[in-house]
């Protein structure tokens, strides 16, 4: 019976291919808009998460002053900071103390606007930096303050081009720097910043001949693996306190940043982002499923003698209510099929647009298809119901 009455309502579907067509128009454009909206807010969550764990694994950057709020009167590091954390707090992978400027680098006919970063060798390992070529500076440069330094893929793009950089030399304000290493490319930071556009030379370097003072503006703290870095923020933050003398009651004129912390916030951002989006998206299916139980409404008031003649010669209302059941199942199905489909295509051309991954879920395809099917099974019921409700003898005398 089940498979008599499948055949049933797949030839009527046949029957009237361009009104299936439309009828599953609106369940294709709600199960793809689902899966793409899932499937774009799935890749931009992996690619925070990846952009966060570029800057460092279990890393912790303190700054002067409040997180949100300025800088002003709060003083700025110093060398012996960097040190007293290395010699006093334990679990440490590296302690880099660091000072930006913002310069322009020439070399004969180029110029680009970027900026230094002056450091200590700690900097590549709290970081995650891998060289692309050459090597970082030693420690020996470091204490005599060489005019030497590490350049980002940015800056070696726009002032060598395809040539080798390393053994060059490039000017930087009023003195010239040999180029020792390149980094590898790590692309933009969470907050939209260019990695690699970047300068990095020995802190004593840049102190001397860019900023004139032994402030540091950020300490770069990498702790192991295993350590908690709560721990670790609890412990700097008392040692801080004690050298920054800080009273009891005061509020700290420093901040300690994890950035575990920016990665679950901006991961939870984009997660409540993507299941706004996919909420605002299975309205369409919800419309899909209403155009579903009017097509269907009209093709029971269509075939309302066929349906007399079929429960005069002996069907029962249980195989008028299934076959036109199977047909809203059916219809709302194909629709699922093809939206999948598109949602694919879909996701991996907007993916590329957007240079998110394109990562596929599988449940979350079988989830929308299954949906759609239910979505087919709940709004063709009345229809149904009302097909295998008909009086035989009035749905003989329908014109």
């Amino acid at each position: 019976m089940l498979l008599n009455t499948l055949l049933l309502a797949m030839r009527a579907i046949w029957r009237n291919k361009m009104r299936s067509f439309l009828t599953i128009l609106g369940i294709v454009i709600g199960v793809a808009a689902v899966i793409t909206m899932v499937t774009l807010g799935n890749g931009a969550t992996r690619s925070v998460q990846d952009q966060i764990s570029s800057m460092g694994s279990n890393l912790l950057m303190l700054r002067p002053g409040q997180r949100m709020g300025p800088a002003e009167g709060a003083p700025n590091f110093k060398q012996d900071d960097a040190d007293a954390i290395r010699s006093q707090i334990g679990g440490l992978e590296a302690v880099a103390p660091t000072v930006s400027k913002s310069v322009t680098a020439v070399r004969t006919s180029r110029n680009w606007s970027t900026s230094v970063t002056g450091t200590t060798g700690d900097w590549f390992r709290a970081g995650n930096w891998k060289l692309a070529g050459g090597r970082v500076f030693s420690e020996a440069e470091e204490r005599g303050g060489q005019s030497v330094c590490v350049i980002g893929g940015t800056v070696r793009r726009e002032l060598f081009g395809a040539a080798s950089p390393v053994g060059e030399s490039i000017r930087v304000k009023q003195f010239s720097c040999e180029v020792v290493g390149v980094l590898e490319p790590k692309g933009q930071s969470a907050m939209g910043r260019d990695q690699d556009d970047v300068i990095v030379m020995p802190l004593r370097t840049v102190q001397r001949r860019l900023t004139g003072s032994q402030d540091v503006s950020v300490l770069m703290v990498s702790v192991k693996e295993g350590v908690s870095t709560d721990r670790a923020t609890v412990q700097i933050k008392a040692l801080m306190r004690e050298r920054r003398k800080v009273g009891d009651g005061e509020s700290d004129d420093f901040s300690v940043m994890d950035t575990k912390e920016i990665a679950q916030t901006l991961t939870g951002t984009t997660r409540i982002l993507t299941a706004l989006l996919g909420a605002v998206a299975a309205v369409s299916l919800l419309v899909g499923g209403i155009g579903i139980m009017n097509i269907m409404l009209v093709s029971v008031t269509e075939r309302t003698r066929e349906i007399g003649i079929r429960l005069a010669i002996g069907a029962l209302e249980e195989e008028v209510l299934l076959q036109f059941l199977i047909e809203a199942v059916v219809l709302a199905s194909l629709g699922g099929v093809v939206g999948i489909a598109l949602a694919a295509g879909a996701s991996a051309v907007l993916a590329k647009v957007l240079e998110v991954p394109f990562l596929f879920n599988p449940f979350i395809n079988a989830i929308s298809f299954l949906f759609s099917a239910g979505i087919g099974a709940a709004f063709g019921y009345f229809p149904a119901r009302r097909a295998a409700s008909l009086d035989p003898i009035e749905a003989l005398r329908h014109e």
